[in-house]
């Protein structure tokens, strides 16, 4: 089984396959994963050089090489086999699947996964795999599918290619906010990797300047439920890691929680500071100090 559950997935930083330069501050920078990209970040005639380059840069780095993951192209295209030949010899942390389909997707995925990796000597199944899971229309409908997927240790969700898919001028409202069916696809990411017992993470920015913003946002998504996410800039990453950091004050008020519960075992609900707590609040303060590192 794929290791990455264990790794921090906080922040995951793209950088284009074709720019070694950019892969190399990717890499060397404080995100939690450095996501080399092989689809939409490459024109298609340069899509053979990136393959090339995204190899060698892999094969150059052994050590730290769990946290560097590669976006492959979508499998309606012609690219993805073509993509994980030249990859997965220098064994890529993982894997981005992009505009799927549902989950026939995945295990296809897996399919080619396991041949390469016996190919290459590589552990079978240790590659782990990333989903973006509402970049279709169809894909919104199987957004519950995925609990006991192969390698799958994400979803994540995509606002700009689901709205090419439904045909929508944009995907705002008049005051910025993403419209109605995109606050569902993020709703649905997370009430799907819930399902699958994975990490929800959160969609990219785009506006990688506005870092008030970014803060607000990622701090909300982290409340929901989210645990990370994607990056398009370095300047945005740091950002992102404080917000999906849980806070000391939050990690005491968790552990005082847990603490509680465990000194009166067997109640269901129990006072604390002038109100009831029940299970829920345990297993809440529970899975935040496992996030915290702390569980």
């Amino acid at each position: 089984m794929p290791n990455a559950p264990l790794q921090k997935m906080r922040s995951w930083l793209f950088a284009p396959g074709d720019s070694e330069k950019k892969m190399a501050k990717a890499a060397e920078g404080s995100a939690d994963i450095a996501l080399f990209d092989l689809e939409d970040a490459v024109a298609t005639e340069n899509k053979p050089l990136a393959r090339t380059i995204v190899h060698d840069f892999l094969a150059s780095h052994a050590v730290g090489r769990e946290r560097l993951w590669v976006r492959v192209n979508p499998l309606d295209g012609p690219h993805t086999l073509d993509d994980l030949v030249a990859i997965m010899p220098a064994r890529p942390g993982g894997i981005m699947l992009p505009k799927v389909y549902g989950r026939q997707d995945v295990e296809l995925l897996d399919h080619y996964l396991t041949a390469l990796e016996v190919a290459n000597g590589i552990e079978r199944g240790s590659t782990p795999v990333i989903v973006l899971v509402t970049e279709t229309a169809e894909a919104m409908f199987h957004t519950g599918d995925y609990k006991g997927a192969p390698r799958v240790v994400a979803l994540t969700w995509g606002a700009e290619d689901l709205a090419d898919s439904i045909g929508a001028s944009s995907n705002r409202n008049a005051d910025g906010s993403y419209g109605f069916t995109y606050e569902l696809a993020r709703s649905m990411c997370l009430l799907g990797a819930a399902t699958a017992g994975v990490t929800a993470i959160e969609t990219i920015q785009g506006d990688f300047r506005d870092l008030d913003s970014l803060k607000a946002r990622a701090e909300k998504v982290r409340r929901d439920g989210y645990r990370g996410m994607l990056a398009i800039h370095p300047a945005q990453v740091d950002v992102i890691n404080a917000a999906f950091t849980p806070t000391e004050e939050e990690i005491a008020e968790a552990q005082a929680i847990v603490d509680i519960f465990a000194a009166n075992p067997g109640v269901g609900a129990i006072g604390y500071k002038g109100g009831m707590l029940d299970r829920p609040y345990l297993s809440r303060a529970e899975q935040l100090l496992k996030q915290a590192g702390r569980g």
